[in-house]
């Protein structure tokens, strides 16, 4: 196994667009040749676009681009963005009097930090578009400009999160990952048990157990709704099936499940998207434990290459 960047995956681009002062951003993953494609959403709160077609009985069978975005609902915009890039490109599903670009897309919520009126929205997305090729920066950028994690005793108490990504090649088959987390829970070392960002202790010097707080107020009704929601996104030159990439996008979320504490809450609208350019012959359930690696991987990148932002701690400052 041969660690690579997750832009040297063939036929795909990747960029990001994000507001630092107003705390959001978003981030494009295109495949301009048409990847098949998959989704399955695990959180209770998502805020998606155009999952629908990703089922297998829909007639569609590649999309052109995934978009990633802070903004809460209001971010879903950014698609729009997506497909005037992907138009002007002559890049779409072909209708006879031209083209639209199938762009899927999922947002998180991020409105508690920075500027709440500041979303990402078609002009951000056309620039993530623009700045797709070559090398992609982590962390505070594109989707995980607002990220945070370990909100469920609110703002005060949470840390910066940011975008993650990973990826690895295997002989001819790649498969890598991108990932904003901005979950609910904290971020955990799925090798070492450490906690790499999560829920502060009272004078913010350690991080606590989100699960073990939880634990303690079980009885208590509580308002979590702080802004969460994890969104990722799977990306490989193997041939899937549009099936197979729904299945792919599926066993994805064991990668959340093992770096992620607690993970698909009823406040979190976590979400996996799958894009496969059909390159090299692959063993579905090898890729599917591989995947898992990655998207965990990933996520650990998104706590780790995180900086202190907004007022509050990353996992560089403990």
């Amino acid at each position: 196994m041969k660690e690579i960047k997750v832009t040297d995956i063939e036929g795909i681009k990747i960029g990001n667009a994000q507001d630092e002062g107003g705390g959001t951003g978003c981030t494009a993953i295109i495949c301009e040749e048409g990847a098949w494609a998959g989704v399955d959403v695990r959180g209770g709160g998502p805020a998606s676009r155009e999952t629908e077609l990703l089922k297998p009985v829909n007639m569609a069978q590649q999309i052109h681009c995934v978009m990633l975005s802070g903004g809460s609902a209001f971010g879903l915009e950014a698609g729009d963005g997506a497909m005037q890039f992907l138009e002007e490109k002559g890049i779409g599903f072909d209708v006879g009097i031209g083209v639209v670009p199938l762009v899927c897309g999922a947002s998180l919520f991020d409105l508690v930090v920075g500027d709440p009126k500041c979303r990402p929205d078609k002009a951000m997305g056309y620039e993530a578009c623009k700045n797709a090729g070559g090398e992609i920066s982590g962390g505070n950028r594109g989707a995980g400009t607002g990220a945070t994690v370990g909100k469920f005793l609110g703002p005060d108490r949470m840390m910066k999160s940011g975008l993650g990504t990973y990826a690895v090649e295997i002989g001819d088959v790649q498969c890598g990952a991108v990932v904003a987390v901005n979950a609910l829970g904290d971020i955990t070392d799925m090798y070492s048990g450490e906690k790499i960002a999560g829920i502060l202790s009272p004078d913010g010097t350690e991080i606590m157990d989100t699960c073990e707080i939880m634990y303690e107020e079980i009885g208590k009704e509580k308002n979590v709704f702080t802004g969460n929601t994890t969104i990722g996104c799977v990306i490989t030159n193997a041939k899937l099936t549009k099936d197979q990439a729904n299945k792919l996008a599926s066993i994805a979320h064991n990668g959340y499940a093992k770096t992620i504490s607690p993970v698909h809450t009823s406040a979190d609208g976590d979400t996996i998207f799958v894009m496969a350019t059909g390159k090299v012959d692959v063993n579905p359930d090898s890729l599917g434990a591989l995947a898992t690696e990655v998207m965990a991987r990933a996520i650990m990148d998104a706590g780790r290459s995180a900086e202190a932002a907004y007022g509050l701690k990353s996992s560089r400052d403990l």
